[in-house]
């Protein structure tokens, strides 16, 4: 099975799923703290993997490609941190977002 990534399409196999956990890992922690929240290492990993898809997508819309695991891992925090944002901003939170 094939699924298309941050302008790479890549499969799922044992090592890409360890991949996306650390690269989830690496992203959720960096969002994590640059947005200051508490979140936990399950759910760093959560928004990281999850923030890869966000991220992949809105630079998608910009034109703007990535390239390798650091580009990857920029992507998934940006679309990490913007999570954060729509979860503060939807719970009504009134902690600053930086």
């Amino acid at each position: 099975m094939s699924m298309f990534l941050v302008g790479q399409t890549i499969s799922l196999d044992g090592t890409n799923i360890l991949w996306w956990l650390v690269i989830g890992l690496i992203a959720g922690v960096l969002a994590s703290a640059i947005t200051r929240s508490r979140n936990g290492i399950i759910m760093d990993v959560i928004l990281g993997i999850v923030g890869a898809f966000v991220g992949g997508f809105l630079l998608s819309l910009l034109n703007i490609s990535t390239a390798g695991v650091i580009g990857t891992i920029i992507a998934a925090t940006i679309g990490a941190i913007v999570l954060i944002v729509i979860a503060r901003a939807l719970s009504g939170s009134r902690r600053r977002v930086f």
